[in-house]
Formats: structure tokens, C-alpha cells, sequence
């Protein structure tokens, strides 16, 4: 049965990059981004994986840890990973699971027959603290992912999960936010919402992101 959002992230215990890896105990308190490869050695994956290194701070600053997965073996993920090191001018820290017997492939629905009956789709879930997935993005094997997308949404989660807001299209951390309708006395709004509000709509109503003092 495939994953839906609200559900707990399986747990699983699988060999990695950087030795074996208990899914929840490594993910710990911090928000977690685990991506899928159809196999190592694929160009688009290759771009992917350096710019997923050299997001390394962006990530961090977010409290988020990242993992890829692919169906090879250790010994092929570590020669890869001097290939992305080289191609890429970064270097990898981050683990890649090595899901050779597919258990994690199983876990994640990652295995689309009429894709592939044996290479993992190129699946993304951000996944919160408390071991729930948020988002689940998957791409088709000739499109490379948009991984300031993925900060962009984990930026909407985190704000949104401790402010009565949402975040409008295309929206960017620092602009305005949405006051969710579901609020609606104005001494509540007027206490969460001091620098005001713009109403286009009763049910459209503008404010300054909470969490920014300008």
C-alpha cells in the first residue's frame, strides 16, 4: 500500500554509504529529506546528489538531514560518490542507502512496474520529527529535481506548523502569508497578528510572516 501524507515514515534498519542505518534513530529530532535513484552512475541522479552536497548548510539550518537511496550495492555507491565528488566540485556527506534487496524499495512503494520492475522511481518524501510524511514528490527519470522547491516547502511546513498561516502560490520565505479562514475572532488576530492584516476577501486575508520582524 502506497504512503500518504500524515503517515508514520516506515522504520527500517538497511546498509548505507556510512555503514548501517536505523531510519528513525538516525533521523532523531530533525526533519528528514529521503530521495530515490533508478541506479548509481545515471547522469540526471549524478547533478542531483553534488547540488543536494552543496546545500549542505541550507539544509542544516532548517534542522533537516538528507538520505538517498538506490538499489546498488555499497561498494558501487562509494565509487559513484567519487564521480559526483569530481563531476560535481563538492563532496558528499550525506548517506545512500544501498537497497539492494529492495526492503526500503518495498517500504516506500519506489518500485512502479510500469516504469520499471526492477529500478526505483525518483520519489522524494520530506518526513517531520515526529516521523511523519509531509510531502511526497515523484519525478519521471528525465527530469531533475528542483531542490530549492524542497527548501521552499520545508520552509512552509516549519512555518505553518507553529503559526495560524498559510502560504499563498509560489510563495518565498520572507513575503506575506495567508491568515487560515478557520480564524476568526479579531482579538485573536489582532494578539497573533500585530503588525495587522489585508483583506482581499473575508477568506483571503494578508499578513506580514510572523516569524520575520520586517
Amino acid at each position: 500500500m502506497s504512503l500518504r501524507l500524515g503517515d508514520l515514515a516506515p522504520d527500517f534498519t538497511q546498509e548505507s554509504s556510512l555503514g548501517p542505518i536505523r531510519f528513525h534513530e538516525w533521523l532523531g529530532d530533525s526533519w528528514g529529506v529521503l530521495f530515490s535513484h533508478p541506479a548509481d552512475f545515471t547522469p540526471v541522479c549524478t547533478t542531483e546528489l553534488g547540488l543536494t552536497s552543496k546545500l549542505k548548510d541550507r539544509f542544516a539550518e532548517r534542522n533537516v538531514k538528507v538520505i538517498a537511496l538506490s538499489v546498488d550495492p555499497v561498494e558501487s555507491h562509494t565509487r559513484w560518490i567519487n564521480d559526483i565528488n569530481e563531476t560535481q566540485s563538492t563532496t558528499v556527506t550525506f548517506p545512500i542507502i544501498a537497497d539492494a534487496d529492495r526492503k526500503v524499495s518495498g517500504l516506500y512503494d519506489l518500485i512502479h512496474p510500469n516504469a520499471s520492475t526492477t529500478a526505483t522511481v525518483r520519489s522524494l518524501f520530506v518526513i517531520d520529527p515526529q516521523k511523519k510524511v509531509r510531502l511526497i514528490i515523484t519525478y519521471p527519470a528525465s527530469t531533475g529535481r528542483n531542490f530549492d522547491e524542497i527548501i521552499r516547502v520545508i520552509d512552509s511546513l516549519q512555518l505553518t506548523d507553529n503559526y495560524s498561516v498559510a502560504t499563498p502560490g509560489n510563495w518565498k520565505d520572507g513575503e506575506d502569508v495567508i491568515i487560515v479562514p478557520s480564524l476568526q475572532d479579531p482579538a485573536v488576530i489582532a494578539e497573533k497578528f500585530p503588525r495587522g492584516f489585508r483583506a482581499v476577501k473575508t477568506y483571503l486575508r494578508y499578513t506580514p510572516q510572523p516569524n520575520r520582524n520586517h
